[in-house]
């Protein structure tokens, strides 16, 4: 798996390509991480747009992240969810805990709000 990182103003944008899984789940974790305790208040918003499985290893990454966001007194939105991803989400009850836009736009602005 991939992360790709830029920059929108106060927002950091990730970009998850490939597959989340036990195998990529430590080096995003750590990805996160770093972007999370950057000092200033933590936003975030997650691409993933290109992101093809994500395993119950991925979901704990992502709400350990949020929950560090939150922490911070921030926030964390995704946007762009694939079919099959999306059917993960609502599975497992993780589409009630985040915050899950249909665009960029609409999650950037979540986030600042």
């Amino acid at each position: 798996m991939d992360i790709a990182q830029e920059r929108d103003g106060d927002v950091v944008v990730l970009k998850l390509v490939g597959r989340l899984d036990s195998n990529t789940a430590k080096s995003a974790e750590d990805g996160l991480a770093g972007v999370l305790s950057g000092g200033a208040t933590p936003r975030v918003v997650i691409d993933m747009s290109q992101l093809a499985y994500i395993s119950s290893a991925g979901l704990r990454v992502l709400l350990a992240a949020a929950k560090k966001a939150k922490q911070g007194g921030g926030k964390l939105a995704l946007f762009g969810l694939l079919a099959n991803v999306r059917e993960v989400f609502s599975i497992s009850g993780f589409d009630t805990i985040f915050s899950i836009l249909p665009g960029r736009s609409a999650a950037l602005a979540a986030v600042r709000e």
